[in-house]
C-alpha cells in the first residue's frame, strides 16, 4: 500500500503545491489494531484500530518531521576509474636505454617484415607454377 503525504511549506508556490510519496507498510496487528511504518524511516511508525487511522497518524508524524526539515538532492560524481594501463604510462622516461630499445623493437619489425613479405612472394611463385 502506498500513500501520498504532502508536506506543506511556506516558501513559495511551487513548492507548496509538490508532493512526496513514501512506500508504506501497513501491518494488521494482534490486537486487531494497524501499525504502519514508512519504509526507509523505521522510526516514523504510528498505530491505529483501522487502517485509515493508522495512515492519518503516520500522516500527521510525517507532515511534523517535514516541517523541521528541508529535502535537497545533492548530485555526486562517480569516481573514474584509471585505466589499467596508466600505471605503466612513463615508467621509462628517465632509463637512460629507453631509445635504444625502441630502435632495437622498430628493427627486428622491419626484420620480421621483411621474412614475411619473402614468404608471400615465393608463395605466390609457387601458386603461378602450378
Amino acid at each position: 500500500m502506498t500513500t501520498n503525504v504532502t508536506a506543506p511549506s511556506e516558501k513559495s508556490t511551487s513548492e507548496k503545491s509538490s508532493k512526496l510519496t513514501y512506500p508504506v507498510m501497513l501491518e494488521k496487528q494482534e490486537n486487531e489494531g494497524y501499525r504502519a511504518t514508512v519504509l526507509g524511516w523505521p522510526e516514523c511508525q504510528a498505530f491505529g484500530s483501522t487502517r485509515e487511522e493508522a495512515l492519518t497518524s503516520l500522516r500527521q508524524i510525517v507532515t511534523e518531521r517535514l516541517d523541521k526539515v528541508e529535502i535537497v538532492s545533492l548530485e555526486i560524481d562517480r569516481p573514474k576509474p584509471e585505466h589499467p594501463w596508466m600505471k605503466f604510462a612513463g615508467m621509462f622516461k628517465d632509463d637512460p636505454y629507453f631509445d635504444e630499445m625502441q630502435a632495437d623493437i622498430a628493427a627486428l619489425r622491419r626484420e620480421r617484415d621483411e621474412e614475411m613479405e619473402a614468404y608471400y612472394r615465393q608463395m605466390d611463385a609457387e601458386e603461378e607454377t602450378k
